[in-house]
């Protein structure tokens, strides 16, 4: 596995067309994998989010089974005479993961919940869950299937921060598409490594071929997300 990071250039005509569009995005991340198994290989696949750190500033952020050609990107959408991008091996960092360890995390997912659309409807569809609280409890819900809990702070709450909540709209072809999208930071402690590695190579949730499902770590600092 492989964790690379691509700084966009958002001034950029070919950028801005990437940013509005998940659609495109993952074209141009599929593009970079020219052997279909650096894509996707059973138990891992490739995984993409966007990160905007600072005012300006735009990261594209892999996780991928092989190593990536970013070329491409560079071309429509990079900074062409910086260091383009950075790729590092992924599996010595999953190879040290152990239940107890801390990590601070940022996740950006596609937090859904199944209904019927009428009351008569036959099959049940996918919906977004659209407020903080629902977002919050999709999330802890699904922790301890991906080996893993949300620390709790001195105050009892977890230690969990929402923010970049969105209602995305865009074409995959000719069919409309929207996605219910929250970014999650916080504090996490692993509860079962082989989940864990699990959900960091395949993701959490829906609509991972669009800029969801992908899950980073930073050493923890002890401090609230709320401070």
């Amino acid at each position: 596995m492989f964790l690379t990071r691509f700084q966009i250039n958002p001034a950029r005509r070919g950028a801005r067309k990437l940013l509005s569009s998940p659609q495109a995005m993952h074209a141009a991340v599929r593009a970079a994998f020219p052997k279909p198994d650096d894509y996707e290989r059973p138990g891992s696949r490739t995984l993409w989010r966007i990160d905007k750190p600072a005012t300006a500033t735009v990261h594209l952020y892999l996780v991928s089974p092989g190593r990536p050609d970013l070329t491409h990107l560079v071309e429509q959408a990079g900074w062409p005479t910086t260091s383009a991008w950075d790729t590092r091996e992924y599996d010595p960092l999953l190879a040290t993961l152990q239940p107890g360890q801390r990590w601070a995390f940022r996740l950006t997912a596609n937090p859904t919940h199944s209904g019927r659309k009428t009351a008569d409807a036959k099959e049940t569809q996918r919906f977004g869950h659209l407020r903080e609280n629902e977002q919050q409890d999709w999330l802890l819900q699904r922790a301890a299937r991906n080996g893993f809990t949300v620390a709790t702070q001195r105050d009892g709450r977890p230690n969990l921060r929402l923010h970049q909540r969105q209602t995305l709209s865009f074409k995959r072809g000719a069919y409309p598409v929207t996605l219910t999208t929250a970014t999650f930071d916080g504090i996490l402690e692993i509860t079962d490594k082989d989940q864990f590695r699990a959900a960091l190579s395949s993701g959490i949730g829906h609509a991972k071929a669009y800029g969801c499902g992908l899950l980073t770590l930073a050493k923890a600092q002890e401090t609230t997300t709320g401070q």
